[in-house]
């Protein structure tokens, strides 16, 4: 998954980019009934958020201790995607912002280390942390079954797996790929959406009808292009995304949540440095941090009651 995730995202007018400045927007996530919430509607603040919400956290020493011995800082992965809640660059188009930026800094300000921030594709980041490139990744990574034989993860947020298209469209909610047979779907490449496309296409054949085709993106605008200039007929993408996309442009609509998954760095197997991050995540949890960072970022309808270790995959 991919803000993405995940997760995280030029947005696209029909038939136009949007201009980059246009893109620095307020995210517009969801509250727990499935509305906006007010500090991040749609044209509440034509700014990315700059609320400060790290820079007060202390160090906290039980879960330091948590840390292997002589860690003092860390290589962090992330990848940019373009708009709020995803990884976006500021004004000055160097300071890198973003939900998943505000929890690695968060993390890292509990557990008193320094943070190393890399750019990197997100579907490369995963494959990289076996080798060491990378301590750990902060791109809303979805927590699936596939992912966790190799990866290990700790949980930050609830996202997921749903669908927008044009408000011309004649779908409605998709609660069965067999909706999607014959059409042209949109998502991100080396996403979990794609892999659940890639791994359902034979639904299509088993029922009669032409299989969809799955159209891969590595770059967000050029998703939503294709979908304005009706080269794809839906997008499969993250929650949270979704309906920030639709809130900020014109001619799309939210069709519905598909499968809802947690989300959380991402670790190699067996990593040591994964109960250090679960106690931050907690003591951020525990202390109030974290709903003003969701509050922030306009994605309170993502909060989980506490950070989890590579739990099971959710199920519908």
């Amino acid at each position: 998954m991919r803000t993405p995730l995940p997760a995280r995202n030029g947005l696209i007018t029909p038939f136009v980019l949007i201009t980059a400045a246009t893109l620095l927007l307020t995210a517009c996530g969801t509250g727990p009934d499935g509305t906006a919430d007010a500090a991040g509607a749609a044209g509440a603040s034509d700014a990315v958020p700059t609320t400060d919400v790290v820079s007060a956290i202390h160090k906290d020493k039980a879960a330091a201790a948590l840390l292997p011995e002589g860690v003092k800082s860390l290589t962090v992965a992330i990848s940019v995607g373009g708009t709020p809640p995803g990884t976006t660059y500021l004004s000055d188009g160097k300071t890198l912002t973003g939900q998943d930026v505000d929890f690695a800094d968060a993390v890292a300000k509990v557990l008193g280390i320094r943070l190393r921030t890399e750019q990197a594709g997100f579907e490369a980041i995963l494959p990289a942390l076996d080798s060491g490139k990378y301590d750990f990744g902060a791109s809303n990574f979805g927590v699936t079954d596939e992912r966790r034989r190799t990866i290990d993860f700790v949980t930050y947020i609830n996202d997921g797996q749903g669908f927008a298209t044009r408000k011309d469209s004649k779908l409605s909610k998709v609660t069965d790929l067999k909706q999607l047979c014959g059409l042209n779907v949109a998502t991100g490449a080396g996403t979990t959406f794609e892999a659940t496309l890639e791994e359902n296409k034979k639904t299509c054949t088993a029922a009669g009808k032409k299989p969809y085709e799955v159209q891969t993106y590595g770059e967000q605008g050029a998703l939503w292009s294709s979908l304005q200039q009706g080269r794809s007929d839906v997008v499969m993408s993250t929650i949270n995304g979704l309906r920030y996309a639709v809130a900020h442009q014109q001619g799309l609509k939210f069709l519905n949540e598909y499968h809802r998954l947690d989300v959380g760095f991402a670790f190699k197997k067996g990593s040591r440095l994964a109960p250090a991050f679960q106690a931050a995540v907690n003591e951020l949890i525990g202390d109030g941090t974290y709903q003003k960072i969701l509050k922030k970022w306009g994605t309170t309808g993502s909060a989980i009651e506490k950070s989890q270790i590579s739990p099971p995959e959710l199920g519908d």
